[in-house]
This record gives structure tokens, C-alpha cells and sequence, in this order.
């Protein structure tokens, strides 16, 4: 587990970190709360049929933030009228690594049309995390310029986790390497669920690392360990949220890999967090 105890080189990457989130805009300049955001992942199928048709359903149950996760073969000029139009925003987008070697100018330009103010590198394949520590070393330099060039559009680049970023390579755990990247590069999405699932705790990292956690998963957690629907499982987050200012949080998105009952998920999940992102 996590030493908490913050060094003075800790202190100055925290200080790194606020100055990062600081530049910014915030998800309260829509008002005194946070609203509950979507990771759009969660609505994947619907999304290959009709995407525009599924933000609507979203949005009609109250959803305001988007996370994308690919924009299903819509220009972003038509997702951002389209969004504008339901009052919705696109904070955040999960950029694969693939398109950030292909062409990161591209991602950018793309991210300013639809007015994300993060962009997230969300997974790692099986294929592209062999190769140990190394491997991780590698991503935190690529991801470090790619962080730079996000900075200068004013844009922050952030990194979401599962649990294979907490599973040792060498003696040295992978997400800790990740952490290695100035805060001012790049910031974390914590996915709770996954950093509970591998054995850590969340508000932990968020007294090592203060202000580095802007963006955070909200899925819950079943007595087996499998997903549930926010409020319905075994994560504590009351413990969580009340430390969200030591994080830095600024946008709560829900979301479920899998569910067999999607419009439940979304609704239960919708009315399970909005107590804790919006309170």
C-alpha cells in the first residue's frame, strides 16, 4: 500500500498539479454543483446504432456531461451542435494510444470543436503493456510530449487506470510510473472501481498526489466484485467524495462496462450519484 507521507519533491509535483488544473475550466462555471457526467462507453451499442439518438435519451434522464469514448463516425462539428442543442458538454474524451501516435495535431483539433477540456488515454491492450516496467517507462515519455502539446492548446492530457496498472512489474507498480509524469503534462482519472478491485485505496493516492485527480469513474461494486450500479454495492463513497477537494475534483463521470439491464443502469446509477457529484 501507499506511504502518504508527501516529500518535498511530492509537494512540488502537488503544487504542479494545482497549477495544471488551475489553467482549466471548470465544471462549476455551470453552476454551484458538479453535474452528473456520463462515460459514454456505458451506452457503446446504442451508440453503433444511433449515436445522436442515444445523447438523447441520455440527456432525458438528466445526464449533462459527456465523456466521449469515439465519436461513431459523426463529424465533431455535428456532435458539438448537437450537444449545444440538448445543453449537454463534452468535457472529456478517452483518446486510444494509437490515435495520439497517429496523429495527436488531429486529436487536438478535434477536441476543440467539441470543447473538451481533457483528453484521457483510457487502456492499454495485452498487446501493448508487454514488455515490463520498461514498457511503462516508455508510455510516461510519450505521453509527457504529448502532454506538452495538449498544454499549449489548453487542453490537459490525464491517464484512467484499471487494475493492471497496480499488479507489480518488477518490483515497481506501473501506475506509480505514470505518476513519474509532471503533473503539469498530466493529470489522473481514478477509476474507482478498478483501483478498489486491485486491493488500493483511492483516498490514499489522492494525500500522496493532492489536486492530481481532477476526473474520477463512479461504478460500484457487488459483493462479489463485480460491477453494480452506483448506490446499489459496497464502495464506500461518502469516505470517498468527502476528499474531493484533496483531489481536485472536477467532474464525476458514471459508468458501467457491462450491465445486463442498461436503462436501469443508467437511470439507478444517475440517482445513485448524484447525491455525492452534485452535493
Amino acid at each position: 500500500m501507499i506511504n502518504i507521507t508527501t516529500s518535498r519533491r511530492g509537494l512540488l509535483k502537488s503544487a504542479a498539479a494545482f497549477a495544471a488544473l488551475a489553467s482549466v475550466p471548470s465544471v462549476f462555471a455551470h453552476g454551484d454543483h458538479a453535474r452528473v457526467g456520463l462515460q459514454l462507453y456505458t451506452v457503446r451499442d446504442l451508440a453503433k446504432e444511433d449515436f445522436l439518438g442515444a445523447l438523447e435519451q441520455v440527456a432525458a434522464i438528466g445526464y449533462k456531461d459527456m465523456e466521449f469514448a469515439g465519436y461513431f463516425g459523426h463529424s465533431v462539428q455535428t456532435l458539438r451542435r448537437h450537444l449545444d442543442a440538448l445543453g449537454m458538454a463534452a468535457p472529456s474524451a478517452h483518446i486510444p494510444l494509437n490515435a495520439f501516435q497517429d496523429n495527436t495535431d488531429k486529436v487536438i483539433e478535434d477536441a476543440l470543436v467539441m470543447g473538451h477540456h481533457y483528453l484521457v488515454m483510457p487502456y492499454l491492450t495485452q498487446e501493448q503493456r508487454t514488455g515490463g516496467i520498461e514498457t511503462y517507462k516508455r508510455l510516461a515519455e510519450f505521453l509527457n510530449g504529448v502532454g506538452e502539446k495538449c498544454r499549449a492548446s489548453g487542453i490537459m492530457l490525464a491517464y484512467h487506470n484499471h487494475d493492471f496498472e497496480f499488479q507489480a512489474e518488477d518490483g515497481q507498480l506501473p501506475y506509480d510510473v505514470l505518476l513519474e509524469v509532471p503533473a503539469d503534462n498530466m493529470l489522473m482519472e481514478m477509476d474507482l472501481y478498478w483501483t478498489i478491485k486491485a486491493g488500493y485505496d483511492p483516498v490514499a493516492y489522492f494525500a500522496k498526489h493532492p489536486g492530481r485527480f481532477p476526473l474520477w469513474h463512479v461504478k460500484d461494486m457487488d459483493a462479489e466484485g463485480n460491477f453494480a450500479d452506483v448506490g446499489t454495492g459496497t464502495i464506500d463513497f461518502e469516505r470517498i467524495f468527502a476528499q474531493r477537494q484533496l483531489a481536485g475534483l472536477q467532474h464525476g463521470f458514471v459508468e458501467r462496462d457491462r450491465t445486463d439491464n442498461l436503462a436501469r443502469t443508467l437511470t439507478r446509477s444517475f440517482e445513485g450519484a448524484k447525491r455525492f457529484i452534485e452535493g
